[in-house]
């Protein structure tokens, strides 16, 4: 008997002696999202957790697998919605409100939600790209407006994407109907009697028809990112010292786009959900996404890559249009912009 109790001790101290097993935290994100591992082990081995990543479509179908998900959530935090969907994830009430203190390091242009159930964690500025190199040869100015686009020097030399499946499409689309108000289709119809091309998504686009891609393809010029011409110097297959492709970034050409992340709803590991999130704003996770996702750190303490200053360019002045009003119009827009170019 006495013999049964000393091991029933023994076994009771080496249970408690033990490490807990590390929780699971599941982050839900888009297709596009990237970052280090090492900086995820980080994470993970200073808060005795497993984060997995939950990849789940593009945003538009993320969201919805989120909303339709609400009263048992797939994941604890959500990353990814941007300002062109961020209405419609407040209006579902998929998040609950956090006030990381992380945001103070966070400038109030990018704070959207007032409540701080979406917390901003990227921008990048959505712009026409252009090949460097064709506009040389053949002794052609780079147009620097809308109306530019539309003249007969450029016929054909531009490819965009559809804004009802593509986000950038949908950025570019944007941009437009700010500059131009209500007469947007009018330009849109401009563009068409023009020559422009639509193509469904981004990778089309940028990888087929964008001539100063792999592709080669007939079009000098691409919707694209202000940071894709210091993509083109990072996977470039010889070191380049300058990039083959820049920007446009006059006034109101560039639609920004900016990247939130929330705690769902319902979720079962709170506090954990609360550090990730403070993790995302921190400056080791901020200062990694710039050579993974290609998009700019929203903690003004965060250093930029080498690359991206010296390549990637910022629109000082992009696009005036508020996430409410493209929440209210964003359907009927695109529906518009369909008809005229069908």
């Amino acid at each position: 008997m006495k013999k049964h109790t000393l091991i029933t001790v023994y076994c009771l101290l080496l249970s408690a002696c033990a490490p807990a097993s590390p929780a699971t935290l599941t982050i839900m994100t888009h297709d596009s999202f990237a970052i280090s591992e090492d900086v995820v082990t980080a994470f993970e081995q200073a808060n005795n957790v497993d984060v997995v990543f939950l990849a789940s479509g593009d945003t538009g179908t993320m969201l919805n697998k989120a909303i339709l998900a609400k009263d048992a959530p797939l994941a604890d935090v959500m990353f990814g919605v941007d300002n062109t969907f961020l209405s419609r994830a407040l209006e579902a009430d998929i998040f609950d409100a956090y006030q990381s203190p992380a945001l103070s390091d966070v400038p109030a242009e990018f704070i959207l939600d007032s409540s701080n159930r979406a917390l901003p964690v990227d921008y990048g500025d959505v712009c026409i790209n252009y090949d460097k190199k064709y506009f040389a040869e053949n002794n052609l100015a780079v147009p620097q407006s809308f109306e530019d686009l539309a003249k007969p020097e450029y016929s054909g030399l531009l490819v965009v994407q559809n804004p009802a499946t593509s986000s950038p499409g949908l950025a570019f689309m944007l941009a437009t109907r700010a500059y131009f108000g209500d007469g947007f289709l009018d330009y849109w119809q401009s563009l068409k009697d023009n020559g422009v091309v639509v193509v469904d998504g981004w990778e089309t686009a940028y990888y087929t028809n964008f001539s100063a891609s792999s592709g080669k393809g007939p079009q000098p010029m691409v919707v694209s990112y202000a940071s894709s011409p210091a993509a083109e110097v990072v996977f470039a297959a010889e070191p380049l010292t300058e990039s083959p492709t820049a920007s446009i970034v006059a006034p109101g050409m560039c639609f920004r786009q900016v990247e939130f992340v929330g705690i769902l709803k319902n979720g079962q590991n709170r506090d954990l959900a609360e550090k990730f999130v403070d993790f995302m704003l921190g400056k080791q996770f901020q200062e990694d996404m710039p050579l993974n996702m290609f998009v700019y750190p929203v903690n003004q303490s965060a250093q930029l890559p080498e690359v991206f200053m010296q390549y990637a360019q910022v629109a000082s002045q992009p696009a005036a249009i508020t996430y409410e009003d493209i929440a209210a119009n964003r359907d009927a827009w695109i529906e518009a912009w369909n008809e005229v170019m069908k």
